[in-house]
Order: C-alpha cells, then structure tokens, then sequence
C-alpha cells in the first residue's frame, strides 16, 4: 500500500512539475484539452493546499479543496471557506480551470492564492466577526496571504 501510494505520488509530482514548469515555457497551455487542464489544476491544488496546510500549521485540521463552477460561487467571488472548528474540518472550493480566462500559469497561480486567502480565514476562524468587519477581514487576510506568497516564491 505505501510504495503504490509514493509512487502515485511521485507520478502525480512528476505529471504537476512537468505541467506547472514546461507549460508556461514552452506555449503548452494551449494545446492542453480542457480535460488535461481540469487534472493538472486538481492535482496542484491538492498539492498547494498539503503545502500551505503544512506551512501555516494547520495540521491538526481534515481540510478539502475542491474545484467549483462560476454558479456554485458568490458573486465576483473565486474560492470560499467553510469550515467546523469543532471537527476541526473544512472545504475549500476554487473556481474551476472551466471558468478561468486567465492563461495556464496565471490560473495556478490564482488557485494558489486562493487556497492561501482561504486558509487565513481559516487561521481568523476563532475572532469574532460581524458584517461591519467584513471589508476589514477581506482586505487584511488579501495582504497577508500576499505576503506569504511573496516569502515562499522570495519575492
């Protein structure tokens, strides 16, 4: 079970650094199908959100990413949270490579910020919150996951 796990791994690591790094350099993003599109941003966002899971702590949480239509979203909106700090659970949806205009490594790399933005909310889960710090919490959990983009990509 283990080897047939790494290697899945390993194979899937191999497919996303093949894709996230020959696509952009080589034009490859147009000659994606729209299926190969949809697998490689589903693997790379699994692989984002262990990463930043990892990164931000959040460990001790069961926590799902999950690639979404513009109609399952709020409005002007490109991911959510939900979550139950009680379980200690929580979906993350992403817009889905179907409804992005963007070209491929620009779209990753919005999925990546996404699941980072998510995450904060997640790590401000316990503040108190009320709709007059809404615009607030946007603003301040946009900059910091910013940041923390910018450290881990040195920036």
């Amino acid at each position: 079970m283990f080897s047939t796990f790494s290697a899945a791994r390993f194979s899937g690591a191999a497919v996303l650094l093949l894709v996230t790094f020959s696509a952009p350099t080589l034009g490859w993003s147009h000659e994606l199908s729209q299926q190969e599109r949809d697998a490689a941003a589903a693997k790379f966002v699994a692989q984002s959100l262990q990463t930043w899971q990892d990164r931000m702590n959040l460990k001790n949480w069961n926590i799902q990413v999950q690639l979404v239509r513009t109609g399952q979203l709020e409005p002007k909106t490109l991911g959510n949270i939900h979550w139950d700090t009680d379980r200690k659970t929580a979906t993350i949806s992403v817009l889905s490579p179907e409804d992005y205009k963007l070209p491929f490594q620009a779209m990753l790399d919005d999925m990546e910020f996404t699941i980072v933005h998510e995450l904060v909310h997640l790590e401000l889960a316990s503040l108190p919150r009320s709709d007059a710090s809404r615009r607030v919490e946007e603003h301040a959990v946009n900059e910091i996951a910013t940041a923390l983009l910018k450290l881990a990509r040195h920036q």
